[in-house]
């Protein structure tokens, strides 16, 4: 073999182990650990397929180079050959880089109104229907988790929990690998609807996007460290929707993340929701707090609404989007904010694989 793929062996392993205990019928009784395992198993399956591309490859070009020599009709074959070999190792090269383990995770969306008033409140209602849209077109479900609403239609606050559709995600399309990126401030430049004057506004929602835990198992909290309130929902202006306690605050001592929840009708079931979105909360505070103490770059997300930490801006007036990250414009606003994001994720996408192949190549 003309390249020895040392690290590719213990995923040969892995990979075949994990397809024998996918094929065990007892593994999904648990519905988590059989998505945890899948997800895996997916992964690997990119490694898996694209060694053995690259192995076919290099055989046929040391097969033909051998038979050039007493046959000279091989030796025509063998620059293609010895080409489609070099592809395949690039290709298996590219797979082996690092990628971020939670790429074929399901992910909790937040949507926080910031400065601008309810024009503000009007644009997260933009962004919230941009991202149903975006899902709806990759064929993800979505389950509005809680939401606040503003006096005018818009909303304070919104979360939206995101799925792909079965366990065998292709990791490259997972629901993380691809709206991990939108997290950050979004500005937005127009005319609010409360502008009499016609003059341009600026304004800013927050994004926060957190990779969801399939297995409760996976993120363990104490009893012991929640402090749960539970109230009467309110709607647009504080009015009372509901004559029982059954919104809920959940309350993480050690951590003072603070999940509130009154969407559903039942106590219990805003509770369960609650504990979804803290588990999630959690469970990335520790992937930064780890990937800090390993002194690993990480990208990060902006959690103020802040016009200074803006990663995109909106100007309808101009009908144009500018990503600020990757330096991605085009002047089709209206068709993104109806979901066609693939474009400007594309960018995001490229760059970030374009630094992570720079760190492995320079290793």
């Amino acid at each position: 073999m003309s390249e020895d793929f040392a690290a590719v062996s213990p995923m040969l392993a892995e990979h075949a182990e994990l397809e024998r205990a996918l094929a065990d019928p007892a593994l999904h009784a648990d519905a988590g650990r059989a998505r945890t395992l899948s997800r895996r198993y997916s992964e690997l399956s990119r490694v898996v397929a694209a060694y053995q591309a690259w192995r076919r490859a290099a055989e046929d070009a040391e097969t033909a180079a051998e038979l050039a020599e007493t046959d000279e009709s091989f030796a025509d074959e063998l620059p293609a050959l010895r080409a489609e070999a070099e592809r395949a190792a690039a290709e298996l090269r590219t797979v082996l880089v690092p990628r971020d383990p939670d790429d074929t995770r399901d992910v909790i969306l937040e949507i926080k109104a910031g400065e601008g008033g309810e024009e503000s409140a009007l644009f997260a209602g933009d962004l919230l229907r941009m991202y149903l849209r975006y899902a709806e077109r990759h064929g993800w479900s979505t389950q509005v988790l809680s939401a606040t609403e503003s006096d005018l239609g818009g909303y304070k606050d919104v979360s939206v929990a995101v799925k792909a559709r079965g366990n065998h995600a292709d990791p490259d399309d997972g629901v993380w690998a691809r709206l991990k990126y939108e997290g950050g401030v979004h500005r937005v430049q127009r005319v609010p609807v409360t502008e009499s004057s016609g003059r341009i506004h600026t304004s800013a929602a927050g994004v926060l996007v957190l990779p969801e835990v399939d297995d409760p198992g996976e993120v363990e909290i104490d009893g012991g460290d929640l402090r749960i309130d539970v109230y009467r929902s309110s709607g647009p202006g504080g009015q009372s929707v509901n004559t029982t306690d059954s919104a809920v605050r959940i309350t993480h001592v050690p951590t003072g993340i603070v999940v509130s929840m009154q969407n559903e009708k039942s106590q219990l079931q805003n509770r369960e929701q609650a504990m979804r979105v803290l588990r999630a909360r959690l469970l990335a505070a520790r992937q930064e707090e780890a990937a800090a103490a390993a002194s690993q770059a990480r990208r990060s997300q902006v959690r103020t609404v802040d016009r200074s930490e803006r990663i995109r801006t909106y100007n309808f007036p101009e009908n144009r989007i500018a990503d600020h990250r990757t330096g991605y414009k085009a002047y089709n606003l209206d068709q993104v904010l109806d979901g066609d994001l693939d474009p400007v994720i594309a960018s995001a996408v490229e760059l970030d694989e374009a630094e992570r192949l720079a760190v492995a190549a320079a290793r």
